[in-house]
């Protein structure tokens, strides 16, 4: 698992990104992690850099291939 970088979303606690691997992982306040297959790099930054990462998530990532850790 990536390194966890903790962000500020009433869903979301936390998000890694394994560049290499082109994998998002996020952890939500549940306690369930999710890691994303296929993202790119670009969009890991503008879900960090989003003003609400929960609603970027949503619009952007949800419906893309995952996996449950």
């Amino acid at each position: 698992m990536p390194e966890m970088t903790p962000v500020s979303s009433s869903h979301l606690a936390a998000v890694g990104y394994d560049a290499e691997a082109r994998e998002l992982t996020i952890e939500f306040t549940d306690g369930n992690t999710y890691t994303y297959a296929g993202i790119e790099a670009q969009l890991y930054e503008d879900l960090m850099s989003a003003s609400s990462p929960g609603s970027f998530f949503w619009r952007y990532i949800r419906q893309r291939p995952f996996t449950w850790e």
